[in-house]
């Protein structure tokens, strides 16, 4: 979303100044979570680099004690264990993230309550990192309950109007008929009415 597509859209500058900023605050808040999320991963894996070295010097200097090597062996797998669960939940909220992003993109109303009527266990993520399972499911949501989603509108604003109350301007027609004839009409409408 740039300040040129919201001109052609009918903004003024004032409204695409309040969009931008809300887009802004928006867009920075994900930024900070994109960051400090990237920075815990690194994090872990940096402890799980340092715990797999530790153990393998253990490992090597434990030669011939077998209790000391099964203890080793046991903190291996769980260290194995740990890490391939962290994955497992580190690709979760990768997932979870670009499908909130998704229903963002299709104009979802309220995301949390779309996200509530789909399947998100046939939503995977394949070879080239994209969503599959996802547009076939909002496609059959915007038949089914297509008031879940924004209406999008012809691209064109409404016309200016033709005439603006105190602006002085004669854009009004006049009508030529006279005050006394108009009310003279009306009466014999009346009197006519009255009669039948």
């Amino acid at each position: 979303m740039n300040r040129d597509e919201l001109k052609e859209l009918g903004l003024n500058d004032e409204q695409i100044e309040a969009v931008m900023s809300s887009h802004g605050k928006t867009v920075n808040a994900t930024k900070e979570d994109l960051s400090s999320a990237q920075t815990e991963l690194e994090s872990y894996k940096t402890q799980l680099a340092e715990r797999d070295t530790q153990l393998e010097e253990l490992g090597n200097k434990s030669q011939g004690n077998e209790e000391l090597q099964s203890t080793i062996d046991a903190l291996k797998e769980a260290n194995n264990q740990a890490k391939t669960e962290h994955q497992k939940e580190l690709e979760k909220t990768k997932l979870n993230y670009e499908l909130d992003q998704s229903l963002i993109l299709n104009k979802a109303r309220n995301p949390k309550a779309v996200r509530a009527l789909l399947d998100t266990e046939t939503v995977k993520f394949d070879d080239e990192g994209k969503l599959i399972g996802l547009s076939e499911q909002l496609e059959s949501l915007k038949e089914t309950d297509s008031y879940l989603f924004a209406v999008e509108t012809g691209s064109t604003p409404p016309p200016p109007p033709s005439h603006v109350p105190g602006a002085g301007s004669k854009t009004n027609p006049r009508s030529d008929v006279d005050p006394k004839e108009a009310g003279r009409q009306k009466a014999l409408e009346r009197h006519k009415k009255e009669e039948d």
